[in-house]
């Protein structure tokens, strides 16, 4: 018999995208190439609404539906099903508390950031209520009972041993891969879909693109100042932003550097879109101060774009040296590079046609394909165990 394999993926109602492609694109490559070898079902049960209704993705009722859903409705839901696989792939570690109903020498955590344990990690730089750290204690107590732990990167590895946090020889370094969408080749309907959203490409400003949620570590703050900086040497330049919707204190920020009539914001938008987009920007910035892996660093590249991102240990391993880097906070520093870039961009198009090139052979290294297979022999080492 074919053994039964169970990908549980994030509710779709918490509007990770990044969580819900890495679930979508592992499916797809296992079924596509080892239906032989494994039953391949995505797992996402529909969230139970008890004090919002459809739509409501925000605020202090939906956090209390999105609680109960992952600590109670996901796990009894899971525990009833359980027997109808063979092995288990939690596919982003938040969700590690499923493992309190799952079997442990049968399931696999993928672990994209440290982000969900800071505030039993770092307690003075992350506080939390005491029910938080409760729930908090319940994923990493789930999480510690795996029997692999695969990282995105060697960075979260490294910080996972740093920590203490789970033995060296159960964990696994496997890259995420790049979309076969995000190309350098031209998609007309997308892009026509991209230019309805954001209006025709000037040929004569620049257009800088942050891809991302608006979550502290992303330091949006710092991309509104770096941008700030750059309209007083390009002062046709516009700002795109891709992902969730910015803070009253980021609106604020905006409308204090009076930059409201120079940045389009959009919601996470479908993937061919996207990386349309990603072919019109001018650049792709990652102020981040932290990253688990940092997917639009690969995108971008993909796409023909160059990228500036934080100078940290987990974009210098995903970029290599195709990336420029920038101390995070250095809002001289990030200016001063941006400037050079746009100004190759414009004055020396043979550098900056090499540049492009440089960035789409080194996304090419990431692979779906090439992911899932590593994950497909991990499979099959624990079900001969």
């Amino acid at each position: 018999m074919t053994p039964r394999l169970a990908l549980l993926c994030d509710l779709v109602e918490e509007n990770w995208p990044s969580m819900d492609l890495v679930g979508e694109r592992l499916a797809e490559e296992l079924q596509k190439n080892y239906a032989d070898s494994f039953q391949v079902t995505r797992v996402c049960p529909q969230m139970r609404r008890r004090f919002t209704s459809q739509g409501v993705t925000r605020g202090k009722r939906f956090n209390l539906d999105r609680a109960l859903n992952r600590f109670w409705d996901y796990p009894r839901w899971l525990k009833e099903r359980r027997k109808e696989f063979d092995l288990f792939h939690i596919v982003d570690h938040s969700y590690s508390q499923l493992l309190q109903v799952l079997p442990p020498s049968r399931t696999i955590v993928t672990c994209h950031d440290l982000d969900t344990f800071r505030s039993l990690l770092y307690p003075k730089e992350e506080r939390r209520s005491f029910l938080f750290k409760e729930m908090t204690r319940r994923i990493l107590s789930g999480f510690q009972k795996a029997a692999k732990v695969l990282c995105d990167s060697a960075s979260v590895r490294d910080e996972i041993l740093l920590k203490g946090l789970f033995p060296p020889d159960r964990l696994v370094v496997i890259p995420n891969g790049v979309h076969p969408a995000y190309s350098s080749s031209r998609d007309p309907a997308a892009d026509r879909e991209a230019e309805s959203l954001l209006g025709p490409r000037d040929s004569n400003s620049f257009e800088l693109l942050h891809v991302g949620s608006t979550i502290p570590r992303k330091r949006i703050d710092l991309l509104f100042r770096i941008f700030f900086d750059i309209k007083k040497e390009f002062s046709l330049a516009r700002l795109i932003h891709v992902g969730g919707e910015f803070s009253r204190a980021q609106r604020k920020l905006v409308n204090e550097l009076n930059l409201s009539g120079s940045i389009a914001s959009l919601s996470f938008l479908r993937t061919p879109i996207l990386a349309s987009i990603y072919r019109r920007a001018s650049l792709v910035l990652l102020p981040s101060e932290r990253e688990g892996f940092g997917l639009p660093v690969i995108e971008a590249m993909a796409s023909g774009t160059p990228v500036a991102a934080s100078d940290i240990p987990v974009l210098r391993e995903v970029g290599g040296d195709r990336a420029a880097y920038c101390p995070v906070g250095d809002i001289p520093k990030w200016t001063e590079t941006l400037t050079r870039l746009l100004h190759e961009k414009g004055d020396h198009p043979e550098r900056w046609a090499k540049r492009r090139a440089k960035g789409i052979e080194w996304a090419s290294r990431f692979s779906w394909e090439e992911s899932a297979r590593k994950i497909a022999s991990l499979y099959q080492m624990l079900l001969s165990c």
